[in-house]
């Protein structure tokens, strides 16, 4: 073969595929395409935090739809399934880490908070599925898109945290309510799970009664695992106290209650969640959970907001629109009126309070995708309605785009709880 035909067959477009694809380069070596694209992510999200003072997760996110079908198509949504494990660990991390940083006994001082974190998800739940039934969507298919809405992303806003370094009563309380909204999600879900098991959905039913039980078990599964996981982790850390493999004993445990989780089909996130918590009243201050646990953990979290951005989809919106914006509005407008409820009794002030509500709107859909296989997470909730489904995907495709912006803005400048930022002096 001639060198001009080397060249020509290597720039050539094909009928099959667009000619801005990736598949040589996957070709040659299947990290290849990842690698790139990780290269462009770190780069662009500087420059977005740089220049515009934006989150660099969206930078992240950004060269993930940018990569994927939604643009130019440079990777598939199924490069994605290879590395799942890797990005359940992402997540497992962040979601222990955020376990560690909530303080039960602070509910328990201030009831008026407790009943604030479960008021603004159930009715922002309730809200969405109000109004989707209000728009003709199937009342199944709109109670599940109510449980999804409940959660905000734990991830996100862990990111931002670590970014931003805020301190005050809005950032404790988002970090309290997505941990706990994300709980609630879950127990949402596998209510859900149980109408579909009963016929409700037009699915084979399976029994109400073992439903019920498999739900209950899971619930009580995942929190005994969490409890046992983080009393693991309490008596092994004694043993390598101050050494620096305490976050390699970490993040070995993290894994193993993951992956546990997921052999006996329980939550992960909830074990997790529980096992982080249970770290922290054992250990106390004893429990140094490093963010993002290093270089490695960093890699991971970048790795991980690139797949979120790949999997975000417009797909359908010039029709499915109406019911994307009831999403969308009914989610802010349920978090708000529970929030704004209890500002008083829970001892919060209403500028806190409407920086509180903002800052609580990226979406997540982390209580399905734990517990998915693969990144096609709406082949895991079947006889869900195709049409309510998808305007669920474009509704968390916005809000976890938009919403990292505006909870960035909520917490900075409504809420005055990030450090200024020194001005340099002109050269």
């Amino acid at each position: 073969m001639s060198l001009s035909s080397t060249f020509e067959n290597w720039f050539a477009p094909s009928a099959a595929t667009a000619s801005w694809t990736l598949d040589r380069l996957r070709g040659i070596d299947p990290v290849l395409g990842f690698a790139i694209v990780m290269v462009v992510a770190v780069v662009l999200g500087e420059i977005l935090r740089r220049r515009f003072r934006l989150p660099r997760l969206c930078g992240h996110m950004l060269t993930g739809a940018l990569a994927s079908p939604l643009a130019l198509r440079l990777l598939e949504r199924t490069d994605l399934d290879p590395v799942k494990p890797l990005i359940d660990l992402a997540i497992g991390v962040l979601v222990f880490e955020l376990g560690s940083r909530i303080r039960p006994r602070w509910l328990i001082d201030n009831p008026w908070l407790a009943l604030t974190c479960v008021l603004e998800g159930v009715l922002s739940g309730l809200a969405v599925y109000v109004g989707l039934l209000a728009f003709d969507a199937p009342s199944i298919s709109a109670a599940l898109a109510g449980a999804v809405a409940m959660s905000t992303s734990p991830v996100i806003v862990l990111a931002l945290v670590h970014q931003m370094r805020p301190r005050g009563q809005v950032t404790e309380r988002l970090l309290m309510m997505s941990a706990i909204n994300s709980v609630l999600a879950v127990v949402a879900l596998k209510a859900w799970g149980v109408l579909a098991a009963s016929g409700g959905v037009g699915v084979e039913p399976v029994g109400l009664e073992p439903a019920i039980t498999s739900a209950l078990l899971v619930v009580s599964g995942s929190f005994l695992l969490g409890v046992a996981a983080g009393w693991v982790l309490t008596q092994l850390t004694k043993q390598v106290r101050g050494l620096t493999t305490a976050p390699v004993l970490q993040i070995a445990l993290v894994i193993i209650a993951a992956m546990l989780a997921a052999q006996w089909r329980l939550s992960p996130l909830l074990a997790l969640l529980v096992a982080g918590m249970v770290a922290r009243s054992r250990m106390a201050h004893g429990l140094t959970v490093e963010p993002q646990l290093g270089t490695a953990g960093a890699t991971l979290s970048v790795l991980l907001f690139i797949c979120l951005g790949m999997l975000f989809t417009l797909d359908g919106f010039t029709t499915l629109w109406p019911w994307v914006l009831v999403i969308v509005v009914a989610r802010l407008v349920g978090k708000g009126i529970a929030i704004a409820v209890l500002t008083r009794p829970s001892g919060l002030g209403w500028r806190q309070a409407g920086a509180l509500t903002i800052a609580l709107q990226p979406m997540s859909s982390l209580a399905v995708l734990l517990t998915a296989d693969t990144f096609g997470w709406p082949s895991q909730l079947p006889g869900a309605n195709g049409g309510v489904l998808q305007a669920l995907l474009i509704s968390t495709t916005l809000l976890q785009f938009i919403g990292p912006l505006l909870a960035e803005r909520a917490v900075r400048d409504l809420a005055q709880e990030c450090a200024p930022v020194p001005k340099t002096k002109a050269s």
